[in-house]
């Protein structure tokens, strides 16, 4: 039996979704709770690696079993011997044909900046401190230029090891909600640090550090030594994971509506 599950995480105390020996991981922990549900080893696939610090509103995965639990057992099973950063939004059977990663058509994260001159005590690690005044205007021009499908070797991680740079950007949305800045970037599949590097060249544009244009000009370089900054970790966020209907999985809102 195939189960997929939506998962719900906060980065912080991890060095990100992928099993490392060093450092305590999502995937380790979720992988522990649900063996303890299944009462046998269980090893899960996911949609997206996140990397240390990083969070997520709903990270898919998907793991094959031979015992059969009810959605609820998996659910509530699993959240009982997960960690308080950790929890299973839903549980589905599905068939053999799904695969959380291979099966997903698009991808959705979002970038939180705290924007003001002094930091928050109460968001730290969960959002990006700008003191900079960011103009979003001057951001939303810049993002416009980066929409469809493009070769980002400017914008993914230098040891970025994706076959192809080639990815195709549905949308690049900046908004503001009084002190944070909002970028919302939805693509069929996203580069080592791609988003983060977006994040990086927008705020220097919405500060005023150079124009709007500057975004397409990295973009055209095609060699990432020559693009901005990669922002921080602790403002990003995996929001969605799009799959075909066919699937018939929960189409969840964020948890944390406010943003």
């Amino acid at each position: 039996m195939r189960i997929a599950l939506g998962i719900e995480y906060d980065g912080q105390p991890y060095c990100g979704w992928q099993y490392q020996d060093h450092s305590p991981s999502v995937q380790a922990v979720v992988e522990k709770a649900l063996s303890v549900v299944a009462d046998e080893p269980v090893r899960v696939v996911c949609a997206g690696r996140t990397d240390t610090g990083v969070h997520a509103a709903e990270q898919v995965v998907h793991f094959d079993t031979r015992v059969e639990r009810s959605e609820k057992a998996w659910v509530l099973g699993s959240n009982t011997n997960l960690p308080a950063s950790v929890r299973v939004l839903w549980a589905q059977p599905v068939s053999e044909e799904f695969h959380a990663r291979f099966s997903a058509r698009r991808r959705s994260y979002r970038y939180v900046i705290f924007n003001r001159h002094i930091k928050s005590a109460l968001l730290a690690g969960r959002t990006t401190f700008e003191y900079r005044p960011l103009d979003i205007a001057r951001m939303q021009c810049a993002a416009n230029l980066l929409l469809g499908e493009h070769d980002f070797s400017s914008y993914r991680a230098v040891a970025c090891q994706a076959k192809s740079p080639i990815r195709t950007l549905y949308r690049l949305d900046v908004t503001r909600n009084k002190d944070l800045v909002l970028l919302d970037v939805e693509a069929n599949a996203f580069l080592h640090h791609m988003v983060r590097n977006l994040a990086g060249v927008l705020m220097n544009i919405g500060a005023g550090e150079a124009a709007p244009q500057w975004a397409a000009e990295i973009l055209e370089k095609r060699d990432r030594r020559l693009g901005g900054v990669t922002a921080p970790a602790a403002g990003l966020y995996l929001m969605q994971i799009d799959y075909p209907a066919q699937f018939e999985l929960p189409q969840l809102p964020p948890s944390f509506a406010v943003w």
